[in-house]
């Protein structure tokens, strides 16, 4: 098979790993610089907010296991192919010889085993870094059930590692992937764990950029509750950089799947949402989600529909509060607050002072004052009247308190551009 067949075929199967997105792009270069391809070309960021371009592929899409909700399962009547180390290596420096990539995405099927699959991504990789002498960003994805040794080898040749638990219980693993094993998940997530803090105790190098990890939403019957339970536990247990949520796309039939209309984008958007507010608010699932609400409004965003659910917390003196506790307020993300902490030092904040520091007082004003002062008649305000205007759609830039507004479901359907927004910058 020729290589731009297999690259085809490869970098189509990797577009379902959450961790990064395809851009889908692909412009002709009429008088002017730079190129846009299909090939697998996608988007990351460094930890400075630059974006990085890679080539996302699998390396193989010839897999073992029968995982119901895969595409790549082998009992699938897909078009099947396969890399050589040397061909992925070969294809990530023409690619970045030509600009249109920074990075390599390397992830995998299971081939003939865990090992057998982990050794050959461990030796294209070898490549790149040995032999080319490559620098750029690599991301790897771990096989779950590979030996630790192989694991150490591929940790100190890449940027990043991650293992993808796919399924937010074990329940739903061996109903729908029955052919792996929690352990075999779990015990590498702790084994690089516990190399990348020895590496920066050491200060060698294993994963630098840390270790990722992905979860199915909507394929299995999960709360929210449970879905950030875990991704909580993760973070304290693993110290995982980031966890991805991927809404689930029906690519098979089965009877152990669910039928939908659509992936659920919006569930996944608010557990994005929630993500944040756990890892930068200083927030814990527990004050988000309770046994008796145990999933996400889809109306509102979640840190809005605590602060409803908690007005006895509110208001806040903008003057007052302390970093963490502004971090509490609707529209007033980690950017803000520290804007605010260092404004205040200087002089008392009014709400002009805060709308020129560009504050989004749309959200805000309901549940701060400014050295005592309510925004007009805010201090009159009660529930019912502040959700109806934090749900209001394409709101004006301040608020009529003169009457209560009509509500429009239908255009919540999926997440609006700035439901988007806030997701990728956290600014909640």
């Amino acid at each position: 098979m020729e290589i731009q067949k297999k690259l085809e075929i490869l970098s189509d199967a990797a577009k379902y790993d959450a961790s990064c997105s395809s851009s889908g792009s692909h412009r002709k270069n009429v008088g002017g610089i730079g190129n846009g391809s299909y090939s697998g070309i996608c988007h990351s960021w460094g930890a400075d907010g630059r974006c990085i371009s890679l080539l996302k592929i699998l390396m193989s899409n010839c897999c073992m296991y029968d995982c119901k909700y895969c595409l790549n399962r082998s009992s699938n009547n897909v078009v099947r192919a396969t890399f050589t180390p040397r061909e992925i290596a070969d294809l990530t420096i023409h690619f970045y010889k030509r600009n249109y990539i920074e990075g390599l995405f390397l992830s995998s099927a299971v081939i003939k085993s865990p090992d057998d699959t982990m050794e050959k991504m461990y030796q294209a990789i070898f490549i790149l870094r040995e032999e080319y002498h490559f620098n750029g960003y690599i991301h790897a994805k771990t096989i779950p059930g590979a030996s630790p040794e192989l694991i150490d080898k591929l940790g100190k040749l890449v940027d990043r590692l991650s293992i993808n638990i796919e399924l937010p219980s074990n329940e739903s693993l061996k109903l729908l992937a029955p052919e792996k094993e929690k352990t075999g998940i779990l015990k590498p997530m702790n084994y690089i764990a516990s190399n990348i803090t020895m590496a920066r105790f050491e200060k060698s190098n294993f994963a630098p950029a840390g270790q990722t990890t992905q979860l199915m939403v909507g394929a299995t019957p999960e709360s929210d509750l449970k879905i950030m339970q875990l991704s909580e536990g993760l973070y304290q247990k693993f110290k995982l950089k980031r966890v991805y949520y991927s809404a689930y796309i029906s690519v098979n039939q089965d009877k152990n799947l669910p039928t939908l209309e659509a992936p659920p984008l919006l569930r996944e958007n608010r557990l994005y949402q929630a993500d944040w507010l756990l890892r930068f608010y200083g927030f814990k699932v527990n004050d988000l989600l309770t046994p008796d609400h145990p999933n996400f409004n889809h109306l509102l965003d979640p840190k809005c529909d605590w602060a409803l659910r908690n007005l006895n917390q509110f208001p806040i003196d903008i003057n007052q509060a302390d970093f963490y506790t502004l971090l509490k307020v609707p529209g007033i993300g980690v950017i803000s607050a520290k804007k605010i902490i260092r404004a205040r030092r200087n002089f008392k904040l009014t709400f002009e002072n805060l709308k020129g520091l560009g504050i989004v007082l749309k959200r805000a004003i309901y549940f701060i004052t400014c050295s005592g002062k309510y925004f007009t008649t805010a201090s009159k305000l009660n529930h019912s009247f502040i959700e109806t205007n934090l749900l209001y759609t394409e709101r004006k830039a301040l608020p009529d308190f003169s009457s209560y507004s009509q509500l429009s479901l239908f255009d919540h359907a999926l997440p609006c551009k700035e439901d988007k927004i806030k997701c990728l910058t956290g600014n909640l």
